[in-house]
């Protein structure tokens, strides 16, 4: 990491009870935990705003979303943590790495595909998304609010991985078989 967190040792409060929450039901402290380590309320409002988002739609819809956006923002850690969060929900590491590949050819729904799209969209051009765009899922059967969902979720993990990339933040060890398995997949 390029900047200096709070070790495990020397945290305090907030910070503390994260990390022992992070412990206790991950088995070890995330990476990301540690970039806002110097800011342990800014994490917890981070954590509590991806959670009121994801509680909102399907899990496996989240997370195709998430990695489509991850995907397009190059972000190495998100596409590791959640193609990891796809694999243990039966996402076979042969179609994840057709996904990484090509999600339009990787047997996915057309409205997973199309919701990856948009993802995709909002991540590399936001100011060039239209109406067409938005009434494109609405003609598949999302509702105005799971299309709000998605967006939220793509521009979440903008914010999510900017700040993980620019400060150094790298996969955890829990994810280097699979990215073994995804490397020659994943951005440098």
């Amino acid at each position: 990491m390029f900047i200096k967190s709070a070790p495990e040792t020397e945290a305090e409060g907030n910070l503390r009870e994260i990390y022992e929450s992070d412990r206790k039901s991950l088995g070890y402290v995330p990476n990301h935990a540690r970039v806002f380590s110097l800011r342990p309320e800014v994490l917890q409002a981070w954590r509590a705003f991806q959670g009121s988002i994801r509680k909102n739609l399907p899990l496996r819809r989240y997370e195709l979303v998430t990695l489509a956006a991850a995907k397009a923002l190059n972000c190495r850690y998100c596409l590791l943590a959640h193609g990891a969060i796809l694999g243990k929900n039966g996402v076979s590491v042969e179609q994840l790495r057709a996904i990484l590949t090509n999600f339009r050819d990787a047997g996915l729904e057309r409205t997973e595909v199309a919701m990856m799209e948009f993802a995709q969209k909002i991540v590399r051009n936001a100011n060039e998304m239209t109406q067409a765009d938005t009434d494109a899922l609405r003609a598949l059967g999302f509702e105005d609010v799971e299309i709000l969902d998605i967006t939220l979720t793509a521009t979440m993990r903008c914010f999510a991985s900017k700040t993980f990339d620019a400060l150094g933040a790298g996969p955890d060890a829990v994810y280097d078989g699979l990215e073994h398995q995804l490397s020659d997949l994943l951005p440098g």
